[in-house]
């Protein structure tokens, strides 16, 4: 602005022309920031958490997955009623609130689901041990089975991932793109392939993984049939036209199994260590799902190398052997057993 005015004129600092202009250029500063601030917002990449949510629901009208609350069911040991609402807690602190009231004589057991949304109420089974608030009558809870199904809302990542997909595959007539984008809708549903023809005309099959890329549940299985097809009767009363009976079916899970020798680096256990690979392994096998066709002998490898506490490796087995583990085009590589020798 100083370079705007004639030279004819005192410019320097704490001269009256100087100091007229200092205010505006100083607005201006800010005005220009602000335009760059917002021509940056302008590219969907760069957004992130409610402002990405709602640029891709006002271009393609795609919802955030929600989280969803983790259930199964609890073992009750006692003679009592168990009542909607009553506390059981694993020692880590996750709480599952029984959703039905049951009287139960000596023992039985009761739907329950996760106090809090989310994967941390995805607990082993018999790890459900505690009362947070006693319940008369009953000596002991516990779960028998693992409690499943609870899955964190959806990332930023994967759903620019859907918004991606949805605009370019184009999803039109019911093609192999409609039926994925029809599945990858339901809560829990983490990635799918199509088949097309797979029992003769007008019969398609969905395959499945969760959103932890693991198997299925039926719970999610049934939720992604009643979508597409309820009742697999081709009658269009679902997201597939009529004439197409689609069966929805979960991925074979494929187990993994790793036998390692490992040193380890200073501080750290072999029972640290082995939780340590055991993790990577699993973000490894997330990442491949429904993406590749084999389990890499060599990125398994250098999965276990990435693990915090391992500063090297060797005798290393990935299903018993040495060599590459196929995948089949209805499979999913899952994290089986992990020994680690030192």
């Amino acid at each position: 602005m100083l370079h705007t005015v004639s030279n004819e004129h005192d410019k320097r600092q704490g001269s009256f022309m100087y100091d007229a202009l200092v205010p505006p250029a100083e607005q201006f500063e800010k005005i220009d920031q602000a335009i760059s601030f917002v021509k940056e917002k302008l590219d969907i990449g760069n957004l992130s958490g409610d402002e990405l949510a709602k640029r891709i629901k006002e271009r393609t009208g795609i919802d955030r997955k929600q989280a969803t609350f983790s259930s199964g069911y609890v073992l009750l040991h006692g003679t009592g009623t168990a009542n909607l609402g009553d506390l059981g807690e694993t020692p880590g602190g996750v709480q599952f609130r029984i959703t039905e009231t049951k009287t139960i004589t000596t023992s039985g057991t009761v739907k329950a689901q996760a106090v809090i949304a989310g994967s941390t109420g995805n607990v082993p089974a018999n790890t459900i041990t505690m009362f947070p608030v006693t319940l008369p009558g009953f000596t002991s809870i516990t779960n028998p089975e693992p409690m499943t199904d609870g899955f964190d809302a959806e990332s930023d990542e994967d759903l620019l991932q859907r918004y991606y997909e949805r605009i370019r595959t184009p999803a039109t007539s019911a093609n192999k793109a409609h039926y994925k984008n029809w599945a990858k809708e339901v809560t829990g549903v983490g990635d799918a392939r199509v088949i097309p023809l797979w029992e003769g005309p007008n019969t398609v099959k969905v395959v499945i993984i969760d959103g932890d890329k693991q198997p299925a549940s039926m719970a999610i299985i049934n939720d992604a049939q009643t979508h597409i097809d309820p009742g697999k009767k081709g009658l269009g009363e679902g997201a597939a036209p009529i004439g197409a009976y689609t069966t929805v079916v979960s991925a074979t899970g494929v187990d993994i199994n790793v036998s390692v020798t490992v040193t380890l680096s200073p501080g750290y256990t072999q029972e640290q260590v082995t939780q340590n690979i055991t993790a990577s392994l699993t973000k490894r096998l997330k990442e491949i799902a429904f993406v590749e066709a084999i389990v890499s002998y060599a990125k398994v490898g250098a999965a276990i190398l990435d693990s915090e506490g391992v500063t090297d490796y060797s005798n290393l087995l990935v299903n018993n052997g040495t060599a590459n583990v196929p995948i089949n085009y209805e499979e999913v590589a899952v994290v089986g057993t992990v020994t680690v020798n030192v």
